[in-house]
């Protein structure tokens, strides 16, 4: 419309006397205003969206990019660490930037939910793409991709045959043999929030007690620093997320692989409820200047291509059933999931750390 009203007021200004001064200050005011109108109007077409990312820039930009490239909307990306994110995003209220935010474990994810930094989606194609056992019941978030939390023994010290459960890391043969990471880790804290869930609050204060005692030494590092520990003979068994197990394997230093390849793999509770899973996943946030955008994004990191990526990139699982993992993650095998809804491990999770804090889990 203001390219319409800029061009008539050019024809009408050539049967006008150009000589006119007055008229020409008259006129050079209607004409930038006009075109500044033009300006803005075409700028308001300029669809983006905003992200604040969990996940280190390399795991998520190549399939921003590829969102770009398909769709013309351009993604701004914003990454940090999941806790202070969250804050940020609590802090900025309705001021926030942020059309989207992306981290690990349901933990985090309900914590956003419960800080009233997102909104419920209902979106028929998210619901299709994500089985309800990897989403939020209201819509607040969605499972992009699923991580399993096993164990990996020393292929020296330890007999496949003699691991079993979750629940048998308590046994006493494990006595000062066992690495995991500290309390605070999410992860961990899921897995507690799922036990709560199985056996009971009691009942698993009692586990985290006696797995305490068979530590091998002071909760510290991340995964794969557990792994090099087994490795390294400081303990015999580490609780780790497989994708970090396949990451030092694909490792260009050459220590790390060598440190995977003295351990294996083990998935717990084969024989009963299944092997721990959790989710990295997004949610549309409740301030969203961009939601129509952010929901388009979110069905991209749901497509096929994606789902693939992931698990060829960071070896995670997809969320998708219909999608294939990749060849690496077929290469252990099937094994069972515990089907749990991810929903209980963010609403179990206080309960999870007062137990961890009660147990002496440091």
């Amino acid at each position: 419309m203001h390219i319409i009203i800029s061009y008539a007021i050019i024809d009408f200004l050539i049967e006008k006397d150009l000589k006119d001064v007055n008229f020409m200050l008259k006129f050079s005011t209607v004409l930038l205003f006009g075109l500044a109108s033009v300006t803005a109007s075409i700028t308001s077409f300029a669809e983006e969206v905003n992200i604040y990312s969990a996940r280190k820039e390399a795991l998520i930009k190549p399939l921003l990019d590829s969102f770009t490239e398909q769709t013309g909307i351009e993604v701004n990306l914003i990454t940090g660490k999941a806790d202070a994110l969250l804050k940020r995003l609590v802090a900025e209220g309705q001021n926030s930037p942020a059309d989207l935010f992306l981290t690990v474990d349901a933990g985090r994810l309900h914590r956003a939910k419960e800080a009233h930094v997102l909104q419920a989606i209902s979106n028929q194609e998210l619901e299709a793409a994500v089985p309800v056992t990897y989403r939020d019941s209201e819509g607040f978030w969605y499972g992009l991709s699923l991580r399993a939390r096993v164990f990996a023994y020393s292929n020296e010290r330890v007999q496949a045959s003699e691991l079993t459960s979750y629940e048998d890391l308590a046994n006493s043969k494990w006595g000062k043999r066992i690495c995991i990471r500290s309390s605070d880790n999410v992860y961990n804290q899921s897995l507690v929030a799922s036990m709560i869930e199985a056996n009971g609050e009691e009942a698993t204060e009692k586990w985290a007690e006696s797995l305490v005692a068979n530590m091998a030494r002071k909760p510290k590092g991340g995964d794969r620093d557990q792994i090099k520990a087994v490795a390294a003979g400081q303990c015999d068994l580490a609780v780790i997320n497989t994708y970090y197990y396949d990451q030092m394997l694909a490792s260009p230093d050459e220590s790390e692989a060598q440190a995977a390849k003295k351990t294996s793999l083990f998935w717990p509770n084969q024989d009963d409820r299944g092997t721990h899973i959790n989710v990295s996943g997004a949610g549309v946030t409740a301030h969203a200047k961009n939601k129509a955008a952010a929901v388009k994004l979110l069905q991209h990191l749901l497509s096929a291509e994606s789902q693939k990526w992931y698990g060829e990139v960071n070896f995670e699982y997809p969320v998708q059933t219909s999608v294939e993992s990749s060849e690496t993650l077929k290469g252990w095998g099937d094994f069972k999931a515990d089907n749990l809804n991810i929903d209980k491990l963010g609403s179990n999770n206080a309960a999870a750390v007062m137990l961890m804090d009660r147990a002496g889990w440091k």
